[in-house]
């Protein structure tokens, strides 16, 4: 029904900064302020472009306000425009003050978060806005997965009396693995078509935005709640790029290597080694992969496919990959000992080493505290015992010495 148009939605959903030039010349701020919608899944890094201001002015101050009605505003600056974030240093769920960076005028936000979505306007120090933008960061803990090699199907669009629900998928990533079977992703976000939706809200086509958007009544919230983020997984098989043969002199000590029986030990990617104690929790992240890449993870030869290791796949699972690509370890055991590696765009690009370390057991003398607490507590338990057990008897043989009826007041009188 919505064709290839619902491409248009989603304008900008890798992150990336581009040589805009000067488009402040090109384009003049609207006289009454309209949010644009845009629409992304959680732990992604997006980018707001303040799209218009006054030439005189030098820098932007960029504000977060949840509602619009809500006095609470968040100031996104430093007040010189020169805020600037390293990403590999973002944690998740970190507040959104320790997540974001201002580079020429634009607003990058580094692993998005339901709570981050909202009301960003770029305006000035003094509180003259001059442009807005409607953001709506939909959640992955209840996103609807389909594996299309198990014959299950994407959601179907949802048609009511006054809204109609449906689903815009991104482009098919790559395959995430060359050479052997990988897989391949497809993301899809709510979207909602309604002529109820408030017109202060600009959206790439008329009467159709993304499901959390505010420009949806409130009284559609409830059923639209109902619909989630989806993505559709399926098989790919991807040829490996020819890479550059070595040059002669390192072909010919190969070769005589090879041939005394040593084969060369050269890693194909760059290694890093991990070294856990047991039972405790591990997250791998790929490097330089995002969220909307492909990804995968391979534990030395054995692959873990998302049809069996994606998050959700299974009720109780301790070794899962999450919807931000990232691999999860729970509760290390000794058989996790072994080398992960992580595939990006279809290229193996890092091992990760990883080693379960026990403590030896330490053997303590007499003279720790430990020792003394230890036999001070079984000294006193010892001592409260004996006593019980002695009380008991000394009380036992008094009634045996003093029979109830021993005693003169019990006697009959003659």
């Amino acid at each position: 029904m919505w064709g290839a148009w619902k491409r248009l939605l989603l304008w900008g959903w890798a992150f990336a900064i581009e040589n805009k030039g000067d488009v402040f010349k090109k384009m003049a701020c609207p006289a009454f302020l309209m949010f644009e919608n845009v629409a992304y899944l959680a732990d992604m890094t997006f980018e707001l472009p303040c799209k218009c201001k006054p030439e005189e002015a030098s820098s932007v101050v960029w504000y977060f306000q949840k509602n619009l009605r809500s006095h609470e505003t968040t100031v996104l600056t430093d007040f010189n425009g020169t805020v600037v974030v390293d990403s590999s240093h973002v944690r998740v769920g970190s507040d959104l003050l320790k997540r974001f960076s201002i580079r020429m005028f634009s607003l990058i936000v580094f692993r998005a978060q339901e709570g981050d979505s909202g009301h960003y306007l770029c305006g000035t120090r003094d509180g003259l806005f001059f442009y807005g933008y409607d953001v709506d960061v939909q959640p992955t803990r209840k996103i609807t997965v389909a594996f299309l090699d198990n014959d299950q199907h994407v959601q179907e669009d949802y048609k009511g009396k006054e809204f109609s629900l449906f689903t815009t998928f991104w482009d098919w990533t790559g395959c995430d693995r060359c050479g052997v079977r990988g897989e391949q992703r497809r993301i899809g976000l709510c979207y909602v078509q309604s002529a109820r939706l408030n017109p202060r809200y600009r959206t790439a086509l008329p009467n159709v935005t993304s499901c959390g958007s505010r420009a949806v009544p409130a009284r559609f919230q409830r059923l639209i709640r109902l619909r989630s983020p989806e993505v559709a997984i399926r098989s790919c098989l991807a040829p490996c790029p020819e890479k550059k043969a070595p040059e002669e002199g390192v072909q010919s000590i190969s070769n005589v290597v090879y041939k005394l029986g040593k084969k060369p030990r050269l890693p194909r990617v760059p290694i890093q080694y991990h070294r856990q104690p047991p039972k405790s929790d591990l997250v791998i992240a790929c490097p330089g992969a995002r969220p909307e890449h492909a990804v995968a993870w391979d534990k030395g030869s054995v692959r873990l496919y998302r049809s069996h290791y994606l998050v959700g796949v299974k009720k109780h699972m301790r070794v899962f990959i999450d919807h931000g690509n990232h691999l999860h370890l729970r509760q290390l055991r000794k058989s996790d000992k072994a080398t992960y590696f992580c595939w990006r765009q279809g290229e193996m690009v890092a091992g990760f080493q990883l080693s379960i370390t026990f403590q030896p057991r330490r053997q303590r003398s007499p003279s720790d505290p430990e020792s003394i607490f230890v036999m001070r507590a079984v000294g006193i338990s010892f001592g409260v015992i004996t006593g019980i057990f002695f009380l008991i008897h000394v009380s036992r043989c008094c009634c045996r010495m003093c029979p109830p009826g021993s005693s003169p007041l019990f006697e009959d009188v003659a």
